[in-house]
Protein backbone atom coordinates (compact mmCIF):
# COMPACT_ATOMS: atom_id res chain seq x y z
CA UNK A 1 0.00 0.00 0.00
CA UNK A 2 1.13 3.39 -0.67
CA UNK A 3 2.49 5.72 2.09
CA UNK A 4 2.32 9.75 2.08
CA UNK A 5 4.29 11.86 3.45
CA UNK A 6 2.09 15.53 3.64
CA UNK A 7 4.66 18.21 4.02
CA UNK A 8 4.51 21.62 5.82
CA UNK A 9 0.13 21.83 5.64
CA UNK A 10 -2.07 24.00 7.79
CA UNK A 11 -3.81 21.07 9.35
CA UNK A 12 -7.45 22.19 10.92
CA UNK A 13 -8.47 19.75 13.72
CA UNK A 14 -10.88 19.95 17.38
CA UNK A 15 -10.73 23.53 16.97
CA UNK A 16 -7.02 24.17 16.23
CA UNK A 17 -5.24 25.58 12.97
CA UNK A 18 -1.41 24.49 13.06
CA UNK A 19 0.97 23.84 10.46
CA UNK A 20 2.67 20.17 10.61
CA UNK A 21 3.80 17.63 8.57
CA UNK A 22 1.64 14.02 8.66
CA UNK A 23 2.32 10.65 7.95
CA UNK A 24 -0.07 8.06 6.11
CA UNK A 25 1.39 4.25 6.57
CA UNK A 26 -0.93 1.66 5.74
CA UNK A 27 -4.31 3.40 5.62
CA UNK A 28 -4.17 5.14 9.11
CA UNK A 29 -2.21 8.64 10.42
CA UNK A 30 1.18 6.95 11.55
CA UNK A 31 2.61 10.63 13.08
CA UNK A 32 1.69 14.39 13.00
CA UNK A 33 5.19 16.50 13.63
CA UNK A 34 7.19 18.85 12.32
CA UNK A 35 9.96 17.79 10.35
CA UNK A 36 9.09 14.15 9.75
CA UNK A 37 11.43 11.88 8.56
CA UNK A 38 11.23 8.15 7.31
CA UNK A 39 13.33 5.40 6.64
CA UNK A 40 10.41 3.20 3.41
CA UNK A 41 9.41 4.68 0.71
CA UNK A 42 6.65 7.36 0.41
CA UNK A 43 4.52 9.46 -2.00
CA UNK A 44 5.56 13.26 -0.74
CA UNK A 45 3.29 15.94 -1.01
CA UNK A 46 4.23 19.61 -0.29
CA UNK A 47 1.48 21.30 1.68
CA UNK A 48 2.64 24.80 1.45
CA UNK A 49 -0.58 27.45 1.29
CA UNK A 50 -2.93 24.30 1.60
CA UNK A 51 -5.16 23.33 4.64
CA UNK A 52 -5.32 19.51 5.56
CA UNK A 53 -9.36 18.75 7.10
CA UNK A 54 -10.77 15.46 8.19
CA UNK A 55 -13.12 14.08 5.66
CA UNK A 56 -16.47 14.56 5.38
CA UNK A 57 -19.22 12.00 7.00
CA UNK A 58 -22.56 12.80 5.16
CA UNK A 59 -24.91 11.75 7.90
CA UNK A 60 -28.14 11.76 4.73
CA UNK A 61 -27.63 10.45 1.15
CA UNK A 62 -30.12 9.09 -1.34
CA UNK A 63 -27.51 6.94 -3.90
CA UNK A 64 -30.68 5.13 -5.41
CA UNK A 65 -29.20 1.56 -6.03
CA UNK A 66 -31.36 -0.86 -5.90
CA UNK A 67 -33.71 -0.49 -7.99
CA UNK A 68 -33.39 3.31 -9.37
CA UNK A 69 -30.31 3.61 -11.08
CA UNK A 70 -31.17 5.99 -13.45
CA UNK A 71 -30.96 8.10 -11.54
CA UNK A 72 -27.81 7.15 -9.52
CA UNK A 73 -25.73 4.59 -8.43
CA UNK A 74 -23.44 4.00 -5.84
CA UNK A 75 -20.66 4.44 -7.52
CA UNK A 76 -21.15 7.24 -9.55
CA UNK A 77 -22.62 9.62 -5.99
CA UNK A 78 -19.66 8.14 -4.27
CA UNK A 79 -17.12 9.33 -6.91
CA UNK A 80 -18.89 12.55 -6.61
CA UNK A 81 -18.67 12.60 -3.08
CA UNK A 82 -14.83 11.81 -2.41
CA UNK A 83 -14.67 14.86 -5.39
CA UNK A 84 -16.16 17.18 -2.87
CA UNK A 85 -13.80 15.94 0.13
CA UNK A 86 -16.65 13.49 1.63
CA UNK A 87 -15.34 10.31 2.71
CA UNK A 88 -17.91 8.47 3.66
CA UNK A 89 -21.57 8.54 3.60
CA UNK A 90 -24.93 7.31 5.25
CA UNK A 91 -27.71 6.06 3.08
CA UNK A 92 -31.02 6.09 3.30
CA UNK A 93 -33.72 3.18 2.81
CA UNK A 94 -35.76 4.41 0.07
CA UNK A 95 -34.50 2.25 -2.53
CA UNK A 96 -36.11 -0.36 -4.53
CA UNK A 97 -37.33 -2.56 -2.92
CA UNK A 98 -37.02 -0.31 0.04
CA UNK A 99 -34.60 -1.91 3.03
CA UNK A 100 -37.04 -3.23 5.18
CA UNK A 101 -34.98 -6.51 6.00
CA UNK A 102 -32.01 -7.24 7.36
CA UNK A 103 -31.24 -9.59 4.64
CA UNK A 104 -32.26 -6.30 2.35
CA UNK A 105 -30.11 -4.17 3.90
CA UNK A 106 -27.42 -6.73 4.03
CA UNK A 107 -27.53 -6.95 -0.37
CA UNK A 108 -26.56 -3.08 0.05
CA UNK A 109 -23.84 -3.35 2.04
CA UNK A 110 -22.65 -5.92 -0.56
CA UNK A 111 -23.48 -3.52 -3.51
CA UNK A 112 -21.86 -0.83 -1.83
CA UNK A 113 -17.99 -3.11 -1.04
CA UNK A 114 -17.50 -3.83 -4.58
CA UNK A 115 -18.59 -0.12 -5.40
CA UNK A 116 -18.25 2.07 -3.23
CA UNK A 117 -14.98 4.64 -3.57
CA UNK A 118 -15.96 6.28 -0.38
CA UNK A 119 -16.83 4.74 3.34
CA UNK A 120 -20.65 3.30 3.82
CA UNK A 121 -23.17 2.69 6.11
CA UNK A 122 -26.93 2.29 5.31
CA UNK A 123 -30.09 2.95 7.94
CA UNK A 124 -32.58 0.22 8.29
CA UNK A 125 -36.11 1.09 6.82
CA UNK A 126 -39.07 1.21 8.65
CA UNK A 127 -42.89 1.05 7.55
CA UNK A 128 -46.07 0.45 10.06
CA UNK A 129 -45.68 -2.98 9.47
CA UNK A 130 -42.21 -4.10 9.84
CA UNK A 131 -41.38 -3.11 13.96
CA UNK A 132 -40.11 -6.70 14.88
CA UNK A 133 -37.87 -6.60 11.40
CA UNK A 134 -36.46 -2.98 12.10
CA UNK A 135 -35.68 -3.65 16.09
CA UNK A 136 -33.86 -6.42 14.95
CA UNK A 137 -31.14 -3.86 13.68
CA UNK A 138 -30.38 -3.92 17.67
CA UNK A 139 -28.44 -7.02 17.05
CA UNK A 140 -25.79 -5.36 14.40
CA UNK A 141 -25.45 -1.98 16.49
CA UNK A 142 -21.67 -1.81 16.15
CA UNK A 143 -22.40 -2.60 12.44
CA UNK A 144 -25.45 -0.01 11.38
CA UNK A 145 -26.11 3.78 11.84
CA UNK A 146 -29.72 3.58 12.54
CA UNK A 147 -32.68 3.23 11.58
CA UNK A 148 -34.78 5.34 9.74
CA UNK A 149 -38.22 6.54 10.11
CA UNK A 150 -40.26 9.04 7.75
CA UNK A 151 -42.67 10.79 9.59
CA UNK A 152 -44.21 12.09 6.40
CA UNK A 153 -44.70 11.20 2.76
CA UNK A 154 -42.29 9.56 1.06
CA UNK A 155 -42.18 6.79 -1.52
CA UNK A 156 -44.20 3.59 -1.41
CA UNK A 157 -45.26 2.67 2.18
CA UNK A 158 -42.61 4.15 4.23
CA UNK A 159 -44.46 6.31 6.05
CA UNK A 160 -44.65 5.44 9.24
CA UNK A 161 -47.56 7.57 10.88
CA UNK A 162 -49.50 4.69 13.18
CA UNK A 163 -48.90 5.68 16.77
CA UNK A 164 -48.39 2.24 18.21
CA UNK A 165 -45.88 1.42 15.56
CA UNK A 166 -44.42 4.80 16.82
CA UNK A 167 -44.02 3.90 20.19
CA UNK A 168 -42.77 0.66 19.73
CA UNK A 169 -39.79 1.45 17.58
CA UNK A 170 -38.73 4.47 19.98
CA UNK A 171 -39.45 2.44 22.95
CA UNK A 172 -37.42 -0.83 21.31
CA UNK A 173 -34.48 0.50 19.35
CA UNK A 174 -31.06 0.37 21.34
CA UNK A 175 -29.64 2.16 17.97
CA UNK A 176 -29.56 5.70 16.74
CA UNK A 177 -33.53 6.63 15.53
CA UNK A 178 -33.06 9.11 12.58
CA UNK A 179 -36.80 11.03 11.46
CA UNK A 180 -38.01 12.81 8.69
CA UNK A 181 -40.17 14.80 10.19
CA UNK A 182 -43.11 16.34 8.31
CA UNK A 183 -46.69 15.91 9.56
CA UNK A 184 -48.47 13.98 6.36
CA UNK A 185 -51.74 15.47 7.93
CA UNK A 186 -51.00 18.82 7.51
CA UNK A 187 -49.51 18.67 4.09
CA UNK A 188 -52.88 17.20 3.13
CA UNK A 189 -54.97 19.87 4.09
CA UNK A 190 -52.61 22.13 2.98
CA UNK A 191 -52.57 20.50 -0.27
CA UNK A 192 -56.46 20.71 -0.53
CA UNK A 193 -56.76 24.05 -0.01
CA UNK A 194 -54.38 25.20 -2.34
CA UNK A 195 -55.85 23.08 -4.78
CA UNK A 196 -59.24 25.36 -4.57
CA UNK A 197 -57.33 28.07 -5.66
CA UNK A 198 -58.36 26.80 -9.16
CA UNK A 199 -54.70 28.64 -10.30
CA UNK A 200 -51.37 26.61 -11.21
CA UNK A 201 -49.40 25.57 -8.47
CA UNK A 202 -45.84 26.63 -8.50
CA UNK A 203 -43.03 25.61 -6.95
CA UNK A 204 -43.47 28.87 -4.91
CA UNK A 205 -46.04 27.21 -2.94
CA UNK A 206 -44.44 24.44 -1.98
CA UNK A 207 -43.15 26.07 2.00
CA UNK A 208 -46.80 27.22 2.32
CA UNK A 209 -47.84 23.58 1.75
CA UNK A 210 -44.98 21.58 3.77
CA UNK A 211 -45.53 24.30 5.93
CA UNK A 212 -43.40 25.53 9.07
CA UNK A 213 -46.31 23.89 11.41
CA UNK A 214 -46.10 20.72 9.23
CA UNK A 215 -42.31 20.54 10.51
CA UNK A 216 -43.02 21.55 13.66
CA UNK A 217 -46.05 18.88 14.44
CA UNK A 218 -43.93 16.39 13.30
CA UNK A 219 -40.43 17.57 15.36
CA UNK A 220 -41.91 18.02 18.04
CA UNK A 221 -44.15 14.22 18.25
CA UNK A 222 -40.92 12.66 17.53
CA UNK A 223 -39.02 14.63 20.69
CA UNK A 224 -41.76 13.61 22.72
CA UNK A 225 -41.57 9.87 21.89
CA UNK A 226 -38.02 9.73 22.46
CA UNK A 227 -38.73 11.98 25.69
CA UNK A 228 -41.46 8.92 26.67
CA UNK A 229 -38.76 6.14 26.06
CA UNK A 230 -34.94 8.08 26.49
CA UNK A 231 -34.39 6.97 22.62
CA UNK A 232 -31.43 8.02 20.97
CA UNK A 233 -33.20 10.23 18.42
CA UNK A 234 -31.31 12.25 15.77
CA UNK A 235 -33.98 14.79 13.25
CA UNK A 236 -32.77 15.65 9.91
CA UNK A 237 -32.90 18.08 7.88
CA UNK A 238 -34.24 21.54 9.78
CA UNK A 239 -35.89 23.97 8.48
CA UNK A 240 -37.92 26.40 10.35
CA UNK A 241 -37.17 28.91 12.69
CA UNK A 242 -40.07 27.15 14.99
CA UNK A 243 -38.52 23.82 15.27
CA UNK A 244 -35.56 25.22 17.31
CA UNK A 245 -36.82 25.93 20.19
CA UNK A 246 -37.19 22.04 20.61
CA UNK A 247 -33.05 21.42 20.98
CA UNK A 248 -30.20 22.91 23.33
CA UNK A 249 -26.74 23.60 23.64
CA UNK A 250 -26.70 23.87 27.49
CA UNK A 251 -24.82 20.30 27.40
CA UNK A 252 -21.72 18.80 25.42
CA UNK A 253 -22.91 16.82 22.05
CA UNK A 254 -21.41 13.71 23.40
CA UNK A 255 -24.15 13.78 26.30
CA UNK A 256 -26.96 14.74 24.26
CA UNK A 257 -29.79 12.00 23.58
CA UNK A 258 -31.86 14.18 21.00
CA UNK A 259 -29.73 15.86 17.92
CA UNK A 260 -30.58 17.95 14.98
CA UNK A 261 -28.72 19.06 11.48
CA UNK A 262 -29.39 20.88 9.26
CA UNK A 263 -28.49 20.39 5.38
CA UNK A 264 -26.71 22.83 3.18
CA UNK A 265 -29.34 23.68 0.89
CA UNK A 266 -31.64 25.09 4.14
CA UNK A 267 -28.47 27.05 4.60
CA UNK A 268 -27.39 28.50 1.14
CA UNK A 269 -31.25 29.25 -0.83
CA UNK A 270 -34.73 30.64 0.71
CA UNK A 271 -38.07 31.08 -0.90
CA UNK A 272 -36.47 33.59 -2.78
CA UNK A 273 -34.62 31.63 -5.11
CA UNK A 274 -37.40 29.81 -6.44
CA UNK A 275 -38.29 32.53 -9.04
CA UNK A 276 -35.13 31.77 -10.63
CA UNK A 277 -34.92 28.29 -10.23
CA UNK A 278 -38.19 26.41 -9.72
CA UNK A 279 -38.70 23.01 -9.21
CA UNK A 280 -34.81 22.38 -9.42
CA UNK A 281 -34.81 23.19 -5.45
CA UNK A 282 -38.08 21.68 -4.80
CA UNK A 283 -37.18 19.30 -1.95
CA UNK A 284 -38.59 17.89 1.17
CA UNK A 285 -38.94 19.63 4.08
CA UNK A 286 -38.91 22.31 2.20
CA UNK A 287 -36.68 25.32 1.12
CA UNK A 288 -38.38 28.39 3.58
CA UNK A 289 -38.64 32.13 4.25
CA UNK A 290 -35.42 33.78 4.25
CA UNK A 291 -36.35 33.97 7.92
CA UNK A 292 -35.59 30.83 8.92
CA UNK A 293 -32.50 30.34 7.13
CA UNK A 294 -30.91 33.09 9.28
CA UNK A 295 -32.44 31.76 12.12
CA UNK A 296 -30.76 28.48 11.08
CA UNK A 297 -27.51 29.59 10.69
CA UNK A 298 -27.76 30.95 14.34
CA UNK A 299 -28.86 27.92 15.71
CA UNK A 300 -25.80 26.32 13.90
CA UNK A 301 -22.87 28.10 14.92
CA UNK A 302 -24.60 28.21 18.82
CA UNK A 303 -24.74 24.30 19.14
CA UNK A 304 -28.17 24.23 19.14
CA UNK A 305 -27.67 22.38 15.53
CA UNK A 306 -25.61 19.85 15.76
CA UNK A 307 -24.03 18.89 12.47
CA UNK A 308 -24.20 20.00 8.59
CA UNK A 309 -25.16 17.02 5.93
CA UNK A 310 -26.63 17.33 2.58
CA UNK A 311 -29.71 15.08 1.86
CA UNK A 312 -28.87 14.25 -1.67
CA UNK A 313 -31.26 13.31 -3.89
CA UNK A 314 -30.39 13.03 -7.29
CA UNK A 315 -33.57 12.70 -10.14
CA UNK A 316 -33.19 12.94 -13.69
CA UNK A 317 -33.45 16.53 -15.53
CA UNK A 318 -36.75 15.09 -17.01
CA UNK A 319 -38.09 13.81 -13.55
CA UNK A 320 -37.69 17.74 -12.60
CA UNK A 321 -39.14 18.74 -15.64
CA UNK A 322 -36.11 20.29 -17.37
CA UNK A 323 -34.36 19.94 -20.43
CA UNK A 324 -30.67 20.84 -21.25
CA UNK A 325 -30.96 23.55 -24.61
CA UNK A 326 -28.62 23.01 -27.46
CA UNK A 327 -26.50 25.80 -26.00
CA UNK A 328 -26.53 23.74 -22.31
CA UNK A 329 -28.91 25.79 -20.59
CA UNK A 330 -31.49 24.17 -18.57
CA UNK A 331 -34.97 25.04 -19.44
CA UNK A 332 -38.69 24.16 -17.92
CA UNK A 333 -40.44 21.45 -19.82
CA UNK A 334 -43.61 23.19 -20.86
CA UNK A 335 -47.13 21.69 -19.85
CA UNK A 336 -47.66 19.06 -17.19
CA UNK A 337 -44.28 17.18 -17.29
CA UNK A 338 -42.94 20.57 -16.14
CA UNK A 339 -45.32 20.86 -13.59
CA UNK A 340 -44.91 21.47 -10.10
CA UNK A 341 -47.39 19.01 -9.33
CA UNK A 342 -45.50 16.37 -11.20
CA UNK A 343 -41.55 17.43 -10.46
CA UNK A 344 -39.98 14.95 -7.81
CA UNK A 345 -38.98 16.22 -5.28
CA UNK A 346 -35.05 16.25 -4.33
CA UNK A 347 -31.50 17.80 -4.80
CA UNK A 348 -28.27 16.45 -6.33
CA UNK A 349 -25.00 18.15 -3.63
CA UNK A 350 -22.81 16.14 -2.46
CA UNK A 351 -20.10 16.95 -4.98
CA UNK A 352 -20.36 20.92 -3.95
CA UNK A 353 -21.48 20.86 0.00
CA UNK A 354 -18.18 21.31 1.40
CA UNK A 355 -17.03 23.79 -1.42
CA UNK A 356 -20.42 26.08 -0.75
CA UNK A 357 -19.44 25.76 2.96
CA UNK A 358 -16.10 26.62 2.03
CA UNK A 359 -17.54 29.63 0.54
CA UNK A 360 -18.49 31.23 3.58
CA UNK A 361 -15.51 30.42 5.48
CA UNK A 362 -14.38 32.70 3.01
CA UNK A 363 -17.34 35.52 3.42
CA UNK A 364 -16.65 35.36 7.23
CA UNK A 365 -19.95 33.49 8.15
CA UNK A 366 -18.57 30.71 9.78
CA UNK A 367 -14.96 29.70 10.97
CA UNK A 368 -12.54 26.66 9.26
CA UNK A 369 -12.65 25.50 12.74
CA UNK A 370 -16.48 25.73 13.44
CA UNK A 371 -17.17 23.44 9.78
CA UNK A 372 -14.78 21.15 10.47
CA UNK A 373 -16.08 20.66 13.78
CA UNK A 374 -19.96 20.22 11.87
CA UNK A 375 -19.29 17.73 9.11
CA UNK A 376 -16.87 15.58 10.49
CA UNK A 377 -16.19 16.05 14.22
CA UNK A 378 -19.87 15.71 15.21
CA UNK A 379 -20.97 14.01 13.17
CA UNK A 380 -18.42 11.30 14.56
CA UNK A 381 -19.55 11.98 18.33
CA UNK A 382 -23.05 12.06 17.05
CA UNK A 383 -23.13 8.54 15.45
CA UNK A 384 -20.31 6.92 17.62
CA UNK A 385 -18.25 5.93 14.40
CA UNK A 386 -14.87 4.40 15.27
CA UNK A 387 -12.18 5.93 14.51
CA UNK A 388 -12.72 8.68 12.17
CA UNK A 389 -14.31 12.35 11.99
CA UNK A 390 -10.97 13.29 13.55
CA UNK A 391 -7.16 14.22 12.45
CA UNK A 392 -5.91 11.86 15.26
CA UNK A 393 -2.63 9.40 14.83
CA UNK A 394 -4.01 5.92 14.31
CA UNK A 395 -6.71 6.97 13.10
CA UNK A 396 -8.05 5.95 9.80
CA UNK A 397 -6.40 8.71 6.71
CA UNK A 398 -9.79 9.82 5.90
CA UNK A 399 -8.03 13.61 5.13
CA UNK A 400 -8.95 16.46 2.28
CA UNK A 401 -6.93 18.94 1.14
CA UNK A 402 -8.20 22.20 0.15
CA UNK A 403 -6.66 25.45 -1.60
CA UNK A 404 -8.43 28.33 -0.18
CA UNK A 405 -7.15 30.53 -2.98
CA UNK A 406 -8.20 28.39 -6.06
CA UNK A 407 -11.95 28.64 -7.66
CA UNK A 408 -13.42 26.21 -8.35
CA UNK A 409 -16.77 26.63 -10.93
CA UNK A 410 -19.87 24.42 -11.66
CA UNK A 411 -20.57 23.02 -15.10
CA UNK A 412 -22.31 20.52 -16.53
CA UNK A 413 -18.56 19.48 -18.13
CA UNK A 414 -17.16 18.99 -14.55
CA UNK A 415 -21.04 17.61 -12.62
CA UNK A 416 -19.84 13.95 -11.89
CA UNK A 417 -23.53 12.95 -10.88
CA UNK A 418 -25.08 10.00 -12.94
CA UNK A 419 -28.36 12.58 -13.36
CA UNK A 420 -25.89 15.12 -14.70
CA UNK A 421 -27.24 18.48 -13.64
CA UNK A 422 -26.71 20.85 -10.23
CA UNK A 423 -28.86 23.88 -9.33
CA UNK A 424 -25.79 25.51 -8.33
CA UNK A 425 -24.59 25.42 -12.09
CA UNK A 426 -23.11 28.84 -12.75
CA UNK A 427 -21.81 29.10 -9.73
CA UNK A 428 -18.52 29.96 -8.37
CA UNK A 429 -16.57 29.07 -5.15
CA UNK A 430 -13.34 30.66 -3.66
CA UNK A 431 -12.34 27.27 -2.75
CA UNK A 432 -10.90 24.33 -4.56
CA UNK A 433 -10.90 20.07 -3.35
CA UNK A 434 -6.95 19.26 -4.23
CA UNK A 435 -6.68 15.52 -2.98
CA UNK A 436 -8.80 13.53 -1.20
CA UNK A 437 -7.50 10.24 0.82
CA UNK A 438 -10.16 7.62 1.91
CA UNK A 439 -8.81 4.96 4.47
CA UNK A 440 -5.03 5.99 3.79
CA UNK A 441 -5.37 6.04 -0.07
CA UNK A 442 -5.44 9.40 -2.15
CA UNK A 443 -8.80 8.33 -4.55
CA UNK A 444 -8.87 11.57 -6.03
CA UNK A 445 -6.29 14.23 -6.95
CA UNK A 446 -6.11 16.77 -9.50
CA UNK A 447 -9.52 15.68 -10.99
CA UNK A 448 -8.08 12.01 -11.46
CA UNK A 449 -9.51 8.83 -9.73
CA UNK A 450 -8.08 5.67 -7.98
CA UNK A 451 -11.11 3.20 -8.74
CA UNK A 452 -8.75 0.42 -7.81
CA UNK A 453 -10.20 -0.39 -4.42
CA UNK A 454 -13.62 0.03 -2.32
CA UNK A 455 -13.84 2.32 0.57
CA UNK A 456 -15.05 0.09 3.98
CA UNK A 457 -18.18 -0.20 6.32
CA UNK A 458 -18.55 2.02 9.12
CA UNK A 459 -17.98 0.32 12.43
CA UNK A 460 -19.81 1.93 15.52
CA UNK A 461 -18.51 2.16 18.90
CA UNK A 462 -22.49 1.53 20.92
Amino acid sequence: MQNYLIKSISIVNEGRRFNSDLLIKNGRIEKIANNISVSFPVQEINGENLHLLPGCIDDQVHFREPGLTHKATIFTESRAAVAGGTTSFMEMPNTLPPAFTQDLLEEKYAIASKSSLANYSFYMGTSNDNSEEALRTNEKKNEICGIKIFMGSSTGNLLVDNYLTLDKLFAGSEVLIATHCESERIIRENMEIFQSQNRELTAADHPLIRSVDACFESSLTAVQFAKKHGSRLHIFHLSTEKELGLFTNMIPLVEKRITAEVCVHHLHFSSDDYARLGNQIKCNPAIKAPENREALWKALLDDRLDLIATDHAPHTLAEKGYFRNPSGQLEPIKGEAGSYLQANAGLPLVQHSLLMMLSYVKQGKISLEKLVEKMSHAVAICFQIRERGFIREGYHADLVIVDLNQFSDVHARNILYKCGWSPLEGSEFPASIKNTFVNGRLVYGNAQFDESQMGKRLEFQR
